[in-house]
């Protein structure tokens, strides 16, 4: 079957300008005698007119030059079509990029949606929200909100952000419910995650898998502010093993563990975010894993 591509490029993800990016395409394309297209992403995720283009003209693969927000509204719009996905990363955290081991190198990448291989990937909804990556709630969500208001993006601005949420936050108070569980907790943040990365190749779930059912839970618990550095880290540098949750889990200062599905109440109206796009919260959070939903373009052939 002859391959037939659509680049859906945003032009505002991250803080590279696309245009080296799209004079890539453009070679290395042109240069293989491919198919292609190149359409810029809608910000309001719209893509009834692609979906049209997918059917009449067979095409095959969607790659989304962008972050994890452009990724989430394409695969949430295009995932029940018969359609391969893949990612250049361009945007500020690229955590599903980094998870597959996608590079954000863009011949790198593209010689992967070339020659690369295709997997099935889970993917997961918050209160019937779709989310590929990530979701967040506390800390981290708000971070995510003030960072979407500031003109400048980028990893520098992203810091500055978290340390001054860091300075000001006085944590939360969650009940957490599982199939067989259910017990409270105060916390910084909780992250619920499809794949092992917090963005910016920061590993907040280090046993996380793509496609393995399971969402990978990560509570940040209220503790001493001059602990709570030294403990993240610890999570990122994947020191943190997974953990039953028994009698005595809450003497943790990070509570990790496994589960299909969560239900996450949330009394103080603490900030949520998705993909890393701040969104509305809710008094109570529903997460469900989405299996086997998209098929994505990852390294290895």
């Amino acid at each position: 079957m002859t391959r037939k591509f659509i680049f859906l490029v945003n032009p505002i993800a991250g803080i590279k300008k696309k245009d080296v990016v799209i004079q890539h395409i453009n070679d290395v394309f042109t240069h293989r005698n491919l198919y292609y297209q190149i359409i810029h992403t809608d910000p309001s995720g719209e893509y009834a007119f692609v979906k049209e283009k997918i059917k009449k003209e067979n095409i095959t693969d969607i790659i989304v030059v962008g972050g994890d927000g452009s990724v989430n509204q394409a695969v949430h719009a295009m995932h029940k079509l018969p359609i391969r996905f893949g990612i250049i990363p361009q945007g500020s955290g690229n955590g599903l990029a980094f998870a597959a081991g996608i590079p954000k190198n863009p011949l790198k990448a593209l010689e992967i949606i070339i020659n690369g291989h295709v997997s099935k990937a889970d993917a997961f909804s918050v209160n019937h929200h779709f989310a590929c990556m990530l979701s967040g709630i506390g800390l981290d969500a708000q971070v995510a909100h003030d960072f979407a208001a500031q003109k400048k993006r980028g990893l520098s601005t992203y810091i500055t952000q978290t340390l001054q949420n860091y300075i000001k936050t006085k944590g939360y108070s969650f009940e957490i419910e599982t199939d067989n569980i259910s017990f409270s907790t105060e916390a910084y943040f909780i992250s619920v995650a499809n794949g092992n990365q917090f963005g910016n190749n920061f590993t907040i779930a280090p046993k996380a898998i793509l496609n393995d059912g399971l969402l990978d839970i990560v509570i940040v618990r209220k503790i001493n502010k001059l602990k709570l550095p030294a403990a993240v880290f610890k999570q990122l540098r994947s020191k943190n093993n997974l953990q039953e949750i028994i009698a005595g889990h809450q003497q943790k200062d990070i509570i990790y563990f496994q589960t299909p599905f969560l239900v996450i109440k949330n009394p103080d109206a603490a900030p949520l975010h998705i993909d890393g796009e701040p969104m509305v919260s809710f008094p109570e959070l529903k997460f469900d894993i989405i299996r086997n939903c998209f098929e994505l373009l990852q390294p290895g052939g």
